[in-house]
């Protein structure tokens, strides 16, 4: 008789305080602006490349 699986439930904790990776709180908004800018930048190359095919 075969098993079949219905539903997989997948649950992650990411913490990343033992490596130092704890810093977002205290960046400057400059640094969280130009790290936004750098995603927008990105994401819309990649929507035009996917546009161009």
């Amino acid at each position: 008789m075969p098993v079949i699986i219905d539903e997989v439930v997948i649950s992650v904790e990411v913490t990343n305080q033992d490596s130092g990776g704890a810093s977002s709180a205290s960046s400057s908004p400059e640094d969280r602006q130009a790290i936004v800018n750098e995603c927008v930048e990105r994401v819309l190359d990649i929507l035009k490349q996917k546009t161009e095919r």
